[in-house]
């Protein structure tokens, strides 16, 4: 019977001995469900801990503690070779002295496979990655997308039930990257092949994963779809990682089921009716947290809750957006405007020194633990 899910790490640890001979904890009793046919992201920055996880389930790294199953079979010490996964490395790892075709067949030979078939195989997966034509080139002959393609195919000439994508898209510019998410993403979908990528890059994560892992100090510390992971962060730590963000400190003062009632001292007032983080109790010290295109400007005051005189200190014009930077008595605020008229007078945008009113939504504005 298939399992259900395509890859688990349950309760895993890594531990390595330092230079120095102590001990540290790359992964910290990780538990993950990874499910068939899933675009996975483990999402972090450098020693988060998500590359060693991925070399775990790869085969290239042993667990200290804990056990990875891949189609709900424990691996424990299994070698690489032996598990239903191929891996595309950051580098590419491609053989320079062999063609393209070379390189996608060099594993089918050594597995002993038939002229024909190796023939087959390679064009097929030339034709995923749209790179019919190509065979005979060599790495050199290619640009970084391609080469980056060529690493690709070679993983998919023998379709393995997980495909492993170690910040592949690393090497590329800016405008390429934006291109090989799509391309990545639509591959993916059309194979139904679990890929499990890491990344450093939030974007990109958001961009493409079905669901993320957001991991810090070898913690997972949120898990969940890109809408989730964004709109409801369950820490300070993920909503300052994942995006950008306002953060007001603050006590609780009232707290139901559904919202709370924060006291803000940098503002001297309290903002109401905010949906809260679970945990949370009265008196509790806290954060508020809101996204800055969450927050609207006005050039009076609208309501009478969650309204606050500031004035502009700076504006930045970005293209897609003009980023605003409010003063109010004792905390700054970002807020980003998006452009939706073309305009080029300089009087349509605000001034430094400009009195405005910020209105904090209630539904846009979070309680999270400080931690």
């Amino acid at each position: 019977m298939t399992s259900e899910f395509a890859v688990e790490m349950r309760d895993v640890v890594k531990r390595f001995i330092t230079p120095e001979g102590g001990e540290i904890a790359a992964v910290d009793h990780v538990t993950m469900q990874i499910k068939n046919g899933e675009f996975f992201s483990m999402l972090g920055s450098s020693g988060c801990g998500k590359t060693t996880s991925l070399r775990m389930v790869a085969g290239f790294e042993w667990t200290t503690e804990g056990e990875v199953y891949i189609e709900g079979k424990a691996m424990g010490h299994t070698p690489p070779f032996q598990r239903k996964v191929n891996t595309v490395f950051q580098n590419y790892a491609l053989f320079q002295h062999l063609t393209v075709f070379q390189n996608l067949a060099f594993g089918l030979e050594m597995e002993g496979a038939k002229e024909d078939e190796i023939k087959k195989r390679v064009g097929h997966a030339l034709e995923m990655v749209q790179l019919t034509g190509m065979d005979r080139r060599k790495p050199k002959q290619l640009s970084g997308g391609q080469q980056q393609r060529v690493a690709l195919a070679r993983a998919l000439v023998k379709p393995p039930d997980v495909l492993l994508l170690d910040e592949p898209l690393g090497a590329l510019d800016l405008k390429l990257r934006k291109e090989m998410q799509l391309e990545l993403k639509a591959l993916q979908q059309q194979l139904g092949i679990t890929f499990i990528y890491v990344t450093h890059d939030q974007e990109e994560a958001l961009t493409m994963s079905d669901r993320i892992a957001v991991m810090s100090k070898g913690k997972v510390q949120q898990m969940g779809t890109p809408v989730e992971i964004y709109e409801r962060p369950t820490n300070k730590f993920v909503a300052d990682f994942i995006g950008e963000s306002n953060f007001l400190e603050g006590k609780i003062k009232f707290i139901s089921k559904s919202e709370a009632r924060v006291f803000v001292p940098s503002l001297n007032t309290e903002l109401v009716g905010m949906p809260i983080s679970e945990g949370l109790v009265k008196g509790e010290e806290i954060v508020v947290c809101i996204r800055p295109e969450k927050v609207r400007i006005t050039e009076k005051n609208a309501v009478n809750q969650n309204m606050f005189r500031g004035k502009v200190a700076n504006t930045v014009y970005i293209g897609a957006d003009t980023h605003v930077f409010v003063d109010l008595q004792g905390a700054r605020l970002k807020v980003w405007e998006q452009n939706r008229i073309s305009r080029l007078d300089p009087k349509s945008f605000y001034a430094v020194g400009q009195e405005v009113w910020l209105m904090l939504m209630p539904e846009n504005t979070l309680v999270l633990k400080k931690d």
